[in-house]
């Protein structure tokens, strides 16, 4: 029998958002945010930033050419860690930005997020909070029901758009979730005992017989990487927009970072078809996302903004 392998440790690089890399996007921050948002034009950039449509259809030409896809996920209405993360990725050469879902719920800036998104067309699937606040407003979360008021028609109905997952090319797919789910956790599991990271064994069991040799996953704002034996690579880029949060969804536990800074990933490929991931921590005004998460009611938000956890620090 083939040894299974460990869960891979991520290799975090922290960078730094310096203000002329967020130069063409910080100005669209307060505009989308006042301004009813009608047909946006297409914000700086969006010509040539990876994952634009103009930019997928580049994407894969040049012979030999690495697949690169930065993996964006659980952005939660935070656009000054949206704005850093893009600006960072631009630097980077991918090929395309994939989001993972889990956009806009949260206290901070759920409209003029939906805003910049859609705007660059990028490939994306919803999340269960995309689920959640397009339900029965009986029964949504105080997350959701602020995003749910903020949105706009044209808004709600993109979101009402996103599929569940999605195809990028054969051997990539795209889950909020697992490719069954979008509220269970792929790379972690719950316990009586609190959160842990999951076993080759429950990996491969989520992942069941889905046809890909790279998935990437969000929903758990943990960035981790795990190598199954046969061949596969799971992805969780972790959290653009929120580093730590509680949850008693199977046992309660909380999921923490340790750090403030926005988080995503970059999945590569190989010439020999291998698939390889490199996680990115992100400099961003995170003090600024707490005072406006605390204006905006959810003082609960604030320490993990602030710090990556949920108690005090």
């Amino acid at each position: 029998m083939q040894a299974l392998l460990p869960l891979e440790a991520p290799r975090l690089l922290l960078r730094h958002a310096h203000d002329s890399d967020l130069a063409p996007f910080a100005a669209l921050n307060a505009e989308r945010e006042a301004a009813a948002f009608a047909q946006p034009a297409r914000p700086p950039l969006a010509h040539t930033l990876p994952g634009s449509r103009d930019a997928r259809r580049m994407a894969g030409k040049g012979g030999n050419h690495t697949m690169k896809i930065a993996a964006i996920s659980d952005i939660h209405g935070n656009l000054g860690a949206l704005d850093a993360v893009l600006a960072d990725i631009a630097r980077r050469g991918v090929d395309v930005i994939v989001n993972l879902g889990d956009i806009v719920s949260g206290h901070l800036q759920p409209r003029a997020t939906a805003a910049r998104l859609m705007a660059l067309d990028l490939p994306t699937i919803r999340g269960n909070h995309e689920r959640q606040l397009l339900g029965d407003p009986a029964r949504m979360g105080v997350s959701d029901a602020y995003a749910r008021a903020q949105l706009l028609p044209q808004q709600l109905a993109w979101i009402d758009g996103l599929p569940a997952s999605l195809c990028l090319r054969q051997d990539v797919l795209l889950v909020h979730g697992t490719p069954t789910s979008d509220l269970v956790y792929f790379l972690d599991s719950v316990t009586p005992q609190g959160s842990r990271a999951a076993t080759p064994d429950e990996v491969a069991t989520r992942a069941g017989d889905a046809e890909a040799a790279l998935i990437l996953c969000g929903h758990t704002h943990m960035p981790r990487s795990m190598p199954l034996p046969d061949g596969r690579l799971i992805v969780n880029p972790g959290s653009v927009g929120l580093q730590a949060y509680d949850d008693d969804h199977g046992y309660p536990h909380v999921m923490e970072n340790g750090t403030p800074h926005a988080r995503y990933a970059i999945a590569a490929q190989g010439a020999d078809g291998a698939w390889t991931a490199q996680f990115y921590a992100v400099d961003y005004d995170w003090e600024q996302a707490a005072r406006l998460a605390l204006a905006n009611g959810r003082p609960d938000w604030v320490t993990p903004l602030r710090t990556g956890r949920v108690g005090a620090a």
